[in-house]
């Protein structure tokens, strides 16, 4: 049997886990982290389960926050609203969802889903649309897939209810931006509804535990005094990319999204280099230079140099000793369909996507 218990214990290394693959965006998991905590104490611990425990023709169903990172820092998530969403879409399907799973595996949205099969007493796969962050409903190795993310039904926690059809998800992610402004920049949502059998064909599996074991190592490199980035770096099978210091800062925030720039000054091997990072909710693409570090769809990560600690974009601040992360995604994200959905041409860099692997044996 593939079946786990997630305790409360359990969710502390899994939300600094979805923090990492966050890549600075999918808002903070510790806001998440408390709201499934306090589920699991009521309800008894989530039971956590592979694609193989299910029936092909089972439902699922993704619940999700959906907004800029900044505003969700404001507006604390509640579990009620999430359900009230997913009792919609349940309705308009004419089913029950058999188990639940996360939208994305980085930031808020990897632990929210915790609190909502607790409460129900659902069991959550252990699985989700990406296997990282990314800031619009479309990007999915779903959409990629044929997978629709509608019907969609929005929520908000004054009790106010939408469901919604497209013809596409791009579609869906341009109306669901305008709907959420006038919900207040931060909604609930539930969406993604698809059978096991297309799910075993679209979602990341295995990516909860992958979470898990990146926070476990973190604690563990502490509790050993082992070096916290190089432990990160090991059990990811990443790459440091550059040290430094938060030199400068720049950041709007639109209604739909938080946009920035980081600047870099290099510390310990990168001494006397410069290095900058721009994100879109998550960070999209590293530079020194003119060289390119790092960029979408590979995962770029920002740790504190001493603790090993996640750092979202919304964190950031001038001051701060980062060590900057090069993470090879998924490979469903490699091909050329995902580099045109998902790729640094996508969110307007005229670049051409290496992975991050090869860029790290280049800048040597």
């Amino acid at each position: 049997m593939s079946i786990t218990l997630i305790d409360v214990k359990d969710l502390d290394a899994i939300a600094i886990g979805a923090a990492l693959y966050g890549t600075g965006g999918g808002g903070d998991p510790h806001i998440g982290k408390l709201l499934a905590q306090r589920s699991i104490r009521e309800h008894g611990p989530t039971k956590l389960i592979t694609l193989d425990e299910l029936k092909d023709d089972d439902l699922l169903i993704s619940v999700a926050m959906i907004g800029a990172p900044a505003v969700m820092l404001e507006r604390l998530a509640e579990t009620a609203p999430l359900i009230a969403a997913l009792r919609e879409l349940e309705a308009k399907l004419g089913r029950k969802a058999t188990a639940l799973f996360s939208a994305e595996v980085g930031g808020l949205n990897s632990v929210i889903p915790f609190s909502v099969a607790t409460e129900l007493g659902l069991p959550l796969v252990d699985a989700d649309t990406m296997g990282r962050a990314f800031p619009k409903l479309e990007m999915t190795l779903c959409t990629l897939q044929g997978i629709a993310a509608v019907p969609l039904a929005l929520a908000d926690e004054k009790g106010n209810r939408l469901l919604m059809d497209t013809i596409d998800n791009a579609h869906l992610e341009r109306y669901v931006r305008s709907i959420t402004m006038d919900m207040g920049g931060s909604c609930y949502s539930a969406l993604y509804s698809m059978t096991v059998a297309q799910a075993k064909k679209s979602l990341v599996q295995g990516s909860i535990s992958m979470t898990q074991r990146a926070g476990k190592a973190l604690f563990e490199a502490r509790a050993r005094h082992l070096d916290p980035v190089a432990e990160l770096v090991r059990v990811t099978g990443g790459h440091c990319l550059f040290k430094g210091k938060v030199t400068d800062l720049q950041r709007t925030i639109d209604g739909r999204w938080s946009k920035g720039e980081a600047a870099i000054a290099g510390l310990d091997e990168h001494e006397g280099r410069r290095a900058t990072l721009l994100y879109q909710n998550e960070f999209l693409m590293a530079r020194s230079g003119d060289r390119v570090l790092a960029s979408t769809p590979d995962l770029i990560c920002t740790v504190d140099m001493e603790t090993g600690e996640p750092i979202t974009a919304e964190q950031i601040r001038y001051g701060l000793r980062i060590a900057v992360l090069g993470l090879p995604s998924v490979p469903e994200w490699r091909s050329p369909a995902a580099i045109k959905l998902v790729g640094p041409r996508a969110f307007g860099y005229e670049v051409d996507f290496q992975p991050v692997e090869q860029l790290a044996m280049d800048n040597r």
